[in-house]
């Protein structure tokens, strides 16, 4: 499940996980565990809610947040 910052018009961004990455054709992104960056909770947003729709007329862009078992660690290890 991609967690993803999504910053909507006039507001403070926030983080969520979605599904799957969104279609070109899709009119809406849906976002479940809906925050801010600092973890405080959004406050247009219920506390009993689980999931959130955005339509894309509100949304300026959408960034991919990459997870721990994306990240590569190199390490030199001698023979």
């Amino acid at each position: 499940m991609p967690t993803v910052l999504i910053h909507v018009l006039n507001e403070e961004s926030i983080v969520g996980e979605i599904e799957k990455l969104p279609d070109p054709s899709d009119q809406v992104i849906i976002v479940s565990n809906v925050h801010y960056r600092d973890g405080r909770n959004v406050s247009y947003v219920l506390p009993e809610t689980d999931t959130v729709i955005y339509p894309w007329t509100r949304i300026h862009c959408v960034e991919v947040l990459g997870g721990e078992e994306e990240e590569e660690v190199i390490t030199f290890v001698r023979e």
